[in-house]
Formats: structure tokens, C-alpha cells, sequence
């Protein structure tokens, strides 16, 4: 008898423990995504901020003008800085670039002044055609100024590629958690089995489900909460050594507070799918035997 006890309780925390490394494993892959989707949304708006928008202006144009322009421009609230290149710093430029005198083999210089503008990060891509439109007409219509120049290739195809990435993680996100319920609820169904002569001796002594119940969602919890705390340790030492093998700048203080969110998120996961997943579950058994 003494044997069948032992056994059972070996089979037990066989169970616990099977839990809790189901969990793991999903929020260490939960986590992994939330890691993913931040640095690609973050590099997304890094690359915006570094596409330019060439304003051209006539070749007539003073500095004094020019500088206004530029200053009227600068004021606009998504723009992060507008740099002024006159028809004299564009010829040194291209000579230096071509390592040619070209205005001495022409005579003349025919390049135009311009104003070189970049916008902030932080644009919504799907607000950023909106805001380039916007930009581009507004602009359009000030003097002196004879059209804007920009990559627009560029900017949809690195819209397209957010959006594929974005959607691609999200659905990847939800299909993880809902595998995860389903192994949660599975490990307590087999739990619940484990213990039901426990649960009828309960009943026969006039416990209600809720009391019944209980132990369960505590225990429940407390896996979630490991499951959640072993992920975020296998996530610090994958990170660790991604960024160590390939030489990667993503341990920086910059990051340190979102590190710091997502390390607090991933428990904070476990612990409402373990609960809700228990939840479920064991009201379902109770109600199925009280039929």
C-alpha cells in the first residue's frame, strides 16, 4: 500500500514537473518573439529615420532664404533635422565623390541648392504615407522650392517587409499561447485524475467546488510564476550568447528598461494562462461529476 502511495506521489510530481516545463518552453518561445518584434520594430524606425528627402530649390535662391526655408521646415512637428547644402557645397561634394573637376571641364556649376531633410522615428507605418503626403504637398508649395526627392521604393518595401515580420510574429505569438493552454490543461486534466479519489473524499465531506478548486488554481500560479521565471532565465543566456557570437550591440543600458518590461511580462503570462487554463479544467470536471 505504502509502495502505491510513493508511486502516486512520484507520478505526481512527474505531473507538476512536466507542467512546468511545458510552460517553460512556451514562454521562453513567447519571449524569444517579443524579443524578435522589438528589435525589428525597432530597426524599422531606425531605417526611417535615415531615409532623406531632398528638397530641391531654384538656383536663384539666397542663403538668407534658404535658411528661413529651413528653419520654417525644421518647425514641422514629425521632421528631426534639415540640413541646407548650397550650389557651392554640392559641387565640393560631387568633385570629392568623383575626384573630378567637373565645373572646370564645364565652365559652370549646374547643380541646384538643396535642403536635406529626415523625419523622426516613431511615424506608424501605416500613418507614414499619410505624413509623407503630406510633407511633399505642404512643401511643394513654398517658394523657391521646385519638388521633393525620395526613395519611395524604399519606404514601401521597408513598410512591407514590417508588416510581413509584424503579422508573421503575431500569429505565431497566439498560436504558442494557445498551445500552451491546451498543454496546460491537458497536465491538469491528468492531475485532476491523478487525485479525484482525494476530490470525491472532499465532496463526501461536503466541500464545495470553489474549496475543491483552490488548491488547484494556487498551485497553478506558482506554476506559471516558474514557468515564467525559467524562461526568462533561459532567455537571458540565449541573448547572452547570440549577441556574444555574433558581436551584436543589444545589451546596451538603452534597452535596459524594456529587457526589464518583457522579463516581468513573461511571468506575468504564465501565471494568467496557467490560471485560466486550471480554471477552466477543473470546473469542467467538477461539473461533469456533480451530473
Amino acid at each position: 500500500m505504502n509502495h502505491t502511495n510513493n508511486h502516486g506521489k512520484i507520478r505526481l510530481w512527474g505531473e507538476h514537473a512536466s507542467a512546468v516545463f511545458s510552460i517553460t518552453l512556451v514562454l521562453f518561445v513567447f519571449g524569444l518573439l517579443m524579443f524578435i518584434e522589438y528589435h525589428s520594430y525597432r530597426t524599422t524606425h531606425d531605417m526611417q529615420e535615415r531615409i532623406t528627402f531632398r528638397v530641391d530649390l531654384t538656383p536663384d535662391i539666397t542663403d538668407s532664404t534658404a535658411i528661413s526655408l529651413q528653419e520654417e521646415i525644421s518647425e514641422y512637428g514629425y521632421v528631426k533635422n534639415v540640413e541646407y547644402i548650397s550650389k557651392d557645397e554640392a559641387a565640393a561634394l560631387f568633385t570629392e565623390e568623383l575626384n573630378d573637376d567637373f565645373i572646370g571641364f564645364l565652365g559652370y556649376n549646374p547643380l541646384y541648392p538643396t535642403l536635406m531633410v529626415n523625419f523622426k522615428t516613431g511615424i506608424v507605418p501605416e500613418h507614414e504615407k499619410k505624413v509623407i503626403d503630406q510633407f511633399t504637398s505642404a512643401v511643394g508649395q513654398l517658394p523657391f522650392v521646385t519638388g521633393v526627392v525620395y526613395q519611395e521604393n524604399v519606404v514601401n518595401e521597408l513598410n512591407d517587409v514590417f508588416y510581413k515580420i509584424s503579422w508573421f510574429l503575431i500569429i505565431f505569438i497566439m498560436l504558442l499561447l494557445f498551445i500552451c493552454v491546451m498543454l496546460i490543461s491537458n497536465t491538469i486534466k491528468i492531475t485532476i485524475y491523478a487525485t479525484q479519489q482525494t476530490i470525491q473524499t472532499m465532496r463526501l465531506v461536503g466541500a464545495t467546488n470553489n474549496f475543491i478548486a483552490r488548491p488547484f488554481l494556487w498551485r497553478s500560479v506558482l506554476f506559471g510564476f516558474l514557468g515564467g521565471l525559467f524562461a526568462d532565465i533561459l532567455l537571458a543566456v540565449a541573448i547572452y550568447s547570440f549577441s556574444s557570437q555574433f558581436s551584436l550591440h543589444i545589451l546596451t543600458k538603452q534597452f535596459a528598461s524594456v529587457y526589464g518590461l518583457m522579463a516581468t511580462a513573461i511571468p506575468v503570462v504564465g501565471i494568467i494562462i496557467s490560471y485560466f487554463a486550471t480554471l477552466g479544467s477543473i470546473h469542467r470536471y467538477l461539473r461533469i461529476k456533480q451530473e
